[in-house]
This record gives structure tokens, C-alpha cells and sequence, in this order.
């Protein structure tokens, strides 16, 4: 016996809040939400998906980027073209959040594109999360508008434990009052630009009387740890976690930062400005067109040049951008987009699909 329309999430990284966050209120309304974690569990559970069900796809690396071969990857893309023919004939649904423009890491990349259009013409309702997807993403696949539903990545208000304070938090690190901590907490991977971070937090630093403190915090991926410590600049004090932070230390780090810079080379959605804003942190993000539409008029938010990343972060972070933020800043970006607030605009988009 099913307690409601099923739900199939793919890949449903249980560690993930957002996905926990946006199935909240489906959940609550009956929805039965199940998780395929890999490409295999995928093609497995979706055959048993029916009328009134949802196959649910966000990130689509795993299906042909982790692929063993380029034959195989092609098999995989004519699976898939197979299975959505076959969950439109039972009657079932799906739903995809474009979360990239391309995935980050990519080794078949027409196979790739090949993908991306083949869900964007199955499926029936695309998800973004921010107004300027469609045009970040039409060079790869053009997406109907009659099938666009905005739903906007939630807040973390409630998710994570806020009872360390800044003192307590700082006080942890051994950073003082009187220094300046930049964050990046997140994987730590070539396209994300942390060296650039780096060399502008060093450059920056000779102005600011080593009052600079870099803090960096996550895994390190597709590059050697090893080689990454040793690219990290020796003029500046640097406190490091570099491997996964777990969720009931997320606020120390957050509490301890007076700026998080986040120096992506690519970049279309992030749950790290959300994120920052959460714990009321001001964020330096790359002056993309998007971006610039969707954050340009936060008090709380300055942009770096991508052409030049290394000396306009160091800019910012010689100056205090943010001086005049206040709280009431955050609060106002804060309150349209708090958890339940948006899980109910995605059950309700479940809600019309499958009724």
C-alpha cells in the first residue's frame, strides 16, 4: 500500500539539505519520496514508476559523466531516451532542476549535450531557480517556456545550529577582533578558483598589516591535497579543514567569517550565497551578467572581475566593501525564501502534475 504519489529523486545525495529542504512539504502532503542514488538504482526504480508518479532529476553527471567508457556512455543516453518514452506511455511524470549549465567536470561532452536536450524535451515541467537560467543555458539546450516553473533555492534558517556566538566562534580559531576572516567553505575543486582566492588574499594582506585571515574548509577534489597545500600562500595566516565539514560545525565556520568569497570560474546556481546570507555573512562573487540580475541590488553582496579575479578579490578585500550592511539586509533577502516557504511551491507544482 503507497501512501501517496511516489517520487523518484535522482541522485538523492542524503547528506544534501537542499533536497531535503525542497521535499519537506511534499512529504508532509503524502507524497512518498524515494532516493536513486546511482545510475544503476535509477534505471532500476524508475521501471516501477506509474500513473500519478514523478521521476525527479537534478544533477545529470552520473549518468554519462561516470560512465566506464564512451561506448557505455552512449548506451546510457539511449537507455534513458528508452525510459522517459516508457514512463510517458504508464502515465508518470518528470520533473528536472537545472542546477549547471554543463556539469562542472566533463568528459563526454556532446554525449553530454545530447542528454541535456533529450530531458529537456521529456520533460514536463523544468524547475530553475533563477530567472536568468534559460538564457545561461541556450547554447546547450533550449528549454520551452511553457514548461518552466521558478521555484527559488531556499534559505538554511532552521537547518543548522546557530548557538555559537562570533566571539565563540573566532575565539575557536584564534582569530582576533581586530582581524579580517575571508571564508570558503565548500569541495575544493579547480573550478571554483580557490587559488585565486588565495594569491588575492596575499596580495591583499600587504595592505591590510597582516590582520588577514584565510579560511578555507573542504574535501579537496580532482587535484592531489597534497599539491593544493603546498600552492597556499606563506604571508598569510590560513586555518584549513580540507576534507568534508560536518553539518554541526557549518556555524563555527560561518560565525567566524566576516566576509565569504566564493571565486567560481563557473557558475549558475551556488547554495553557498544562500548559505552566507543564512548566518548574515557578506559574499564576493564573480560579476557574471546573472549573478549581477539576481544579486546586483544586495547591500551585502560585491562582485570581483573574472577577467582579472586575483587583483580585483585583493581589491575588495583591502577595503570594507560592507560597512554599511545591517542585518535588516539579509532579513529582507531572507524572508521570501524561507524553507517551508518554498517546499510548498514544489509540492504544489507535484500536486498539479499528478492530480
Amino acid at each position: 500500500m503507497r501512501s501517496g504519489p511516489r517520487v523518484l529523486v535522482f541522485p538523492a545525495y542524503l547528506n544534501n539539505a537542499f533536497l531535503n529542504l525542497l521535499q519537506l512539504s511534499a512529504a508532509a502532503d503524502g507524497f512518498r519520496v524515494d532516493p536513486a542514488r546511482t545510475y544503476d538504482e535509477l534505471m532500476s526504480e524508475a521501471t516501477s514508476l506509474g500513473s500519478g508518479d514523478v521521476l525527479h532529476l537534478h544533477w545529470t553527471t552520473p549518468i554519462v559523466q561516470q560512465a566506464q567508457s564512451e561506448r557505455d556512455a552512449h548506451r546510457r543516453v539511449q537507455r534513458i531516451a528508452t525510459l522517459f518514452a516508457r514512463l510517458h506511455n504508464r502515465g508518470a511524470k518528470i520533473v528536472w532542476t537545472v542546477h549547471n549549465r554543463l556539469p562542472h567536470e566533463v568528459t563526454f561532452h556532446d554525449l553530454e549535450v545530447k542528454l541535456m536536450r533529450l530531458i529537456g524535451e521529456h520533460a514536463d515541467a523544468v524547475h530553475i531557480m533563477a530567472p536568468h537560467t534559460p538564457d545561461a543555458i541556450a547554447d546547450v539546450v533550449r528549454v520551452d517556456q511553457q514548461k518552466i516553473r521558478q521555484i527559488p533555492h531556499p534559505s538554511y534558517e532552521g537547518v543548522y545550529d546557530t548557538s555559537v556566538s562570533r566571539a565563540e566562534a573566532r575565539e575557536s580559531f584564534g582569530i582576533r577582533d581586530t582581524d579580517t576572516s575571508v571564508l570558503f567553505l565548500g569541495q575544493i575543486r579547480p573550478y571554483k578558483g580557490v587559488d585565486a582566492l588565495a594569491a588575492a588574499a596575499s596580495a591583499a594582506n600587504a595592505s591590510r598589516s597582516d590582520d588577514l585571515v584565510l579560511m578555507l574548509a573542504g574535501a579537496v577534489k580532482e587535484m592531489p591535497r597534497i599539491e593544493f597545500e603546498a600552492s597556499l600562500p606563506q604571508d598569510v595566516r590560513t586555518v584549513t579543514h580540507l576534507d568534508f565539514v560536518d553539518d554541526a560545525d557549518i556555524a563555527r565556520w560561518f560565525r567566524a567569517a566576516d566576509v565569504a568569497c566564493f571565486p567560481y570560474r563557473a557558475i549558475l546556481n551556488s547554495g553557498s550565497v544562500h548559505l552566507a546570507a543564512t548566518f548574515h555573512v557578506p559574499v564576493i562573487l564573480p560579476k557574471d551578467p546573472g549573478l549581477v540580475a539576481q544579486f546586483g541590488d544586495q547591500r551585502w553582496v560585491a562582485f570581483f572581475d573574472p577577467e582579472d579575479p586575483e587583483r580585483s578579490i585583493a581589491a575588495l578585500l583591502a577595503k570594507d566593501p560592507f560597512a554599511d550592511v545591517e542585518a535588516t539586509d539579509f532579513d529582507t533577502f531572507l524572508a521570501p525564501i524561507a524553507p517551508w516557504d518554498v517546499s510548498r511551491q514544489y509540492s504544489a507544482l507535484l500536486q498539479q502534475l499528478t492530480s
